[in-house]
């Protein structure tokens, strides 16, 4: 049986988990399924996971993503993790602000802000 695919790159610097999203279109469904099975695994890997998401590299994102997103933050929560994303293409900035997730999920604007937010 073949591997799953990997969607996501995950490092761990000084105590904190960084995930780079390989792909630049997070749009088909099973993708995104695939993507919410990695997420979940590394936030509930330790308790009070340290997480910052860098969306650099995506150009296009499903409102399905925006939900495992969110699933994220609760789970994240559960755990008294923190989640912070960040480097968000204006376009997919502006869904956020449109769907009001930009009060939910804290965004900022590089990696060293959303590392220097984190406590």
């Amino acid at each position: 049986m073949a591997a799953s695919p990997t969607h996501i790159s995950v490092r761990k610097i000084d105590g904190i988990t960084r995930i780079d999203f390989v792909n630049r279109n997070i749009l088909d469904e099973l993708n995104i399924h695939e993507i919410n099975v990695q997420l979940m695994k590394v936030a509930e890997s330790e308790f009070r996971p340290k997480i910052v998401i860098v969306f650099r590299n995506v150009e296009h994102l499903s409102s399905a993503a925006f939900g495992v997103l969110v699933a994220l933050k609760n789970r994240m929560d559960s755990r008294d993790g923190q989640l912070r994303l960040c480097e968000i293409q204006p376009k997919i900035r502006e869904a956020f602000a449109i769907t009001k997730l930009d009060r939910v999920l804290p965004i900022h604007e590089t990696y060293a802000a959303a590392v220097a937010s984190l406590n």
